[in-house]
């Protein structure tokens, strides 16, 4: 068996993650998915691999009983795709490099995907879950009489109405609203500047309720945190006044989701769904949504574009007579 360190010190694999790196400008998550995705491979076809390994003896058939192993054992067939994807990629890095004279990946098809439709909330739904911080919030202050929450408890009600106003507000991912800082926000042109994959960025339009919600948060952490903040102040923090991770603002609106008596299916990329499918209901063209979201291709915003068609032949099943 082979492990990352030992596939890093290849010289064609050490050449790839730095151009993915420098050339690509790609994420350390992207990075990591690719050197997963070459160890495997690597571990598929040498039992005991030496470093430089023996690219050049790879062929097609190898290749194509990769990809098929992962399916045999039952891998989504996004896994699969982005495997291919990967190894794509590094044999044609080679190719450009001359390491190899022959890509085996490529003309390999990926399996097909399923059209899965994403899951969205209604406004009335949206409306539900943006006002369950507040809700919680004051049945906390009730709760014990004679006692009341501490700042902290004050400044996480504040922050999270602010976290899933600006995450519907924006369309932006949950892991672009956790690394927000206050310099990427500004109140008075009512923008965000959001940092998407490959580290591009983008301006994302913020709304009044947004706005305002963000200002109350920052004005209360301000006054718990006066003074102890670096110069990058997180916009969302913990505790700890650190930046809050993707997965606490997954947990944390979970609990929203109970209050507001949704589906704890939901994830904050519903949001995200949510926002993109209500701007194109209506009446948003399909590009303006596409930089909203800050999409490469055009083809990955047409989802939502289904989910409006979905709805409307519910409506039409629903309330027309002879449907």
């Amino acid at each position: 068996m082979s492990d990352d360190s030992t596939i890093l010190m290849d010289p064609a694999v050490a050449g790839f993650m730095n151009y993915l790196s420098v050339e690509r400008n790609a994420s350390e998550h992207t990075v990591s998915a690719y050197t997963q995705d070459i160890q495997q491979f690597v571990a598929f076809i040498w039992e005991t691999p030496e470093v430089p390994l023996a690219w050049r003896t790879v062929d097609r058939f190898q290749a194509r009983r990769f990809l098929m192993e992962f399916q045999r054992c039952g891998s989504a067939p996004a896994t699969t795709g982005r495997k291919l994807a990967s190894l794509r990629s590094f044999f044609k890095f080679q190719e450009r490099e001359e390491l190899v004279t022959v890509n085996p990946f490529s003309g390999l098809r990926a399996p097909k995907q399923p059209r899965n439709l994403p899951n969205v909330l209604s406004v009335q739904e949206i409306d539900r879950l943006l006002g369950s911080p507040d809700r919680v919030y004051e049945r906390k202050v009730h709760a014990v009489e004679g006692r009341s929450p501490g700042a902290l408890d004050a400044y996480f009600a504040l922050r999270d109405k602010a976290i899933l106003e600006v995450l519907y507000s924006t369309g932006s991912r949950v892991s672009e609203a956790a690394t927000l800082t206050e310099k990427d926000m500004d109140l008075l042109s009512g923008f965000v500047t959001v940092r998407g994959k490959g580290k591009k960025e983008r301006l994302c339009p913020l709304g009044g309720p947004a706005s305002v919600a963000v200002r109350a948060a920052l004005a209360c952490a301000d006054a718990h945190w006066e003074g102890k903040s670096k110069s990058a102040k997180p916009l969302f923090r913990n505790k700890r006044g650190e930046p809050i991770t993707p997965r606490s603002i997954e947990r944390m609106m979970k609990k929203y989701l109970a209050e507001a008596g949704l589906s704890s299916e939901f994830s904050p990329h519903a949001l995200r769904h949510s926002f993109a499918t209500h701007l194109l209901d209506a009446g948003a063209d399909l590009r303006s949504v596409q930089e909203l979201l800050g999409h490469a291709s055009l083809s990955t915003t047409q989802i939502y574009t289904h989910v409006t068609i979905e709805r409307l032949k519910r409506v039409y099943q629903d309330a027309h007579p002879r449907a």
